[in-house]
């Protein structure tokens, strides 16, 4: 009776595939509420929205007066534009590093919808980091209320708003648009097959992401201010409270979930191709 040999692969040849997809996660996982690592993630969230909201304003409101040329400022003064893409890129770069490894690193409701989308977390935690966020965010602000209250009111606590000269329509296509760009970066630095490929893409992940942010901010602050992360657009119109803030806040609520809707599914049906590998599967077992 001939005996079952196996044969190894020759040196240097590898499988096709040299990586796994992890599982899709389930829309609904009761079993997360009774780990304490969920509860380290949302507590890891509400801090890191917590820091990048209060970074973030503070740098907003500091180049605001710094420039404000009817109370003693320069109107070459302070950071400039450039200098507030490089606060919110630097500190995405600075918080997704240090909370990728505990709760994935979201810091952004949209973020955090987009990869829902992709069926990388659940139901449960894609809505509790929301909350976890969106408190963050409130918090944050609310620091920088209490430091500079003056300064705050003055120059418009950091709310996204639409600039004059520019309508709704514009407002929400660069949201979207930018938010798009964010969460595509966002799937792209975290695909298992181009880790699997490269080993040093893990380590540098927060680095894309954080330039993403960096580049929309660029190109967007003078239209909405930049939103792109509908907690800092909440955080920062919950604590400033003023009607223009509000009358605009739908955008940067509707633009980025749209955005990140479409980057899910450009990233995992069209790049990563996921429902021809499910119709071949479905094929493969009938």
């Amino acid at each position: 009776m001939a005996k079952d040999v196996e044969y190894a692969e020759p040196p240097g040849e590898f499988s096709a595939k040299d990586y796994h997809d992890p599982p899709p996660a389930p829309l609904v996982d009761f079993e997360e509420l009774m780990k304490w690592s969920f509860y380290r993630a949302l507590i890891a969230e509400f801090i890191a929205t917590l820091l990048f909201l209060y970074v973030t304003v503070l740098t907003v409101i500091g180049y605001k007066r710094q420039s404000d040329t009817t109370h003693g400022g320069d109107e070459c003064g302070g950071v400039g534009i450039l200098g507030i893409a490089w606060a919110f890129g630097g500190m995405i770069f600075i918080l997704v590093y240090c909370t990728a490894g505990i709760s994935g690193g979201h810091i952004n409701p949209a973020v955090t919808f987009g990869l829902f989308l992709g069926r990388k977390v659940s139901l449960i935690r894609a809505l509790l980091y929301m909350v976890a966020q969106c408190l963050g965010a409130i918090c944050g602000v609310g620091l920088v209320k209490a430091f500079q209250k003056a300064y705050y009111n003055r120059y418009g606590g950091g709310a996204n708003e639409m600039a004059a000269g520019y309508n709704k329509g514009v407002g929400l296509g660069a949201e979207i648009i930018g938010t798009f760009v964010l969460v595509y970066t966002v799937f792209s630095a975290t695909d298992p097959k181009r880790n699997a490929r490269d080993s040093h893409v893990p380590v540098l992940a927060p680095l894309p992401i954080g330039f993403a942010v960096f580049m929309v901010h660029l190109a967007t602050i003078p239209i909405t201010g930049t939103g792109i992360n509908p907690a800092r657009s909440f955080g920062a119109a919950v604590i400033y409270n003023n009607s223009k803030a509000w009358d605009d806040h739908w955008i940067f609520w509707v633009g980025p979930f749209i955005g990140a809707a479409i980057a899910a599914f450009y990233h995992q049906y069209i790049l990563r191709a996921a429902a021809i590998k499910a119709l071949g599967s479905f094929r493969s077992n009938a």
